[in-house]
């Protein structure tokens, strides 16, 4: 197989799992309690891979700085944590992913720059704590990505060399991690890349638009 890829590791959010209802739906609950209207779901949606302070800084239109931010942000965590799968779903196509690459005796996990204390209830509710072969969330290291050290980890964990891993991701930091570490590198276009985002610039290996592309791309990475 090309490039030896035994390993796939996925981001979580836009990319393994479509989470952005649910943040959405927290998101909009904080503006309810605050006596705001609901913001389109169009405007939240890209910026759901940005985590919690960039949503709450789009939806409360606060800085950080700002002496209301920190516990307007644990409030929208909060909510969140209640209905971490309300609606949140596998992309189409990613079940079938996770089912090929364990029928081809390949393995494959989860780095996400979420906290562990979402990640790991989110990954039980789904089905899937027990299959991936690492969950590497975003304080299981010192450093988050786009520091190279949670990929390097989750190799590690899934009995790996980096050379034998490829990335899927949906966000520059991702894609700037995973070549740090050695990885090869592919862009989720299908997950929440907003209409600011270059992908094309992010020089990932490739892109793209289907998770069941992830095969095409193994079997054929010179047509990336």
């Amino acid at each position: 197989m090309s490039h030896q890829i035994h390993t796939v590791l996925f981001d979580l959010d836009g990319t393994l799992a479509d989470t952005a209802p649910d943040m959405a739906y927290a998101l909009n609950r904080v503006r309810e309690e605050q006596g705001l209207a609901p913001l389109a779901y169009s405007a939240i949606r890209p910026v759901v891979s940005h985590g919690a302070t960039a949503l709450v800084r789009l939806g409360l239109d606060l800085e950080a700085e700002d002496a209301r931010f920190t516990a307007l942000r644990q409030r929208f965590l909060d909510i969140y944590r209640e209905h971490l799968a309300r609606e949140t779903r596998l992309f189409p196509g990613m079940g079938e992913v996770l089912d090929i690459i364990e029928r081809r005796g390949m393995n494959w996990g989860v780095v996400t720059n979420k906290p562990a204390w979402l990640t790991d209830p989110l990954m039980e509710q789904l089905g899937l704590a027990n299959r991936a072969a690492c969950i590497v969330s975003g304080d299981t290291t010192p450093e988050r990505k786009p520091h190279p050290a949670p990929m390097l980890y989750a190799c590690h964990r899934a009995g790996s060399q980096s050379w034998q891993c490829l990335y899927v991701g949906d966000a520059q930091r991702d894609i700037e991690a995973g070549k740090r570490a050695g990885m090869k590198t592919l862009v989720a276009l299908f997950g929440y890349i907003g209409e600011a985002d270059e992908p094309h610039s992010w020089d990932a290996d490739g892109m793209i638009r289907d998770p069941l592309e992830i095969f095409d791309w193994i079997a054929n990475p010179e047509l990336a």
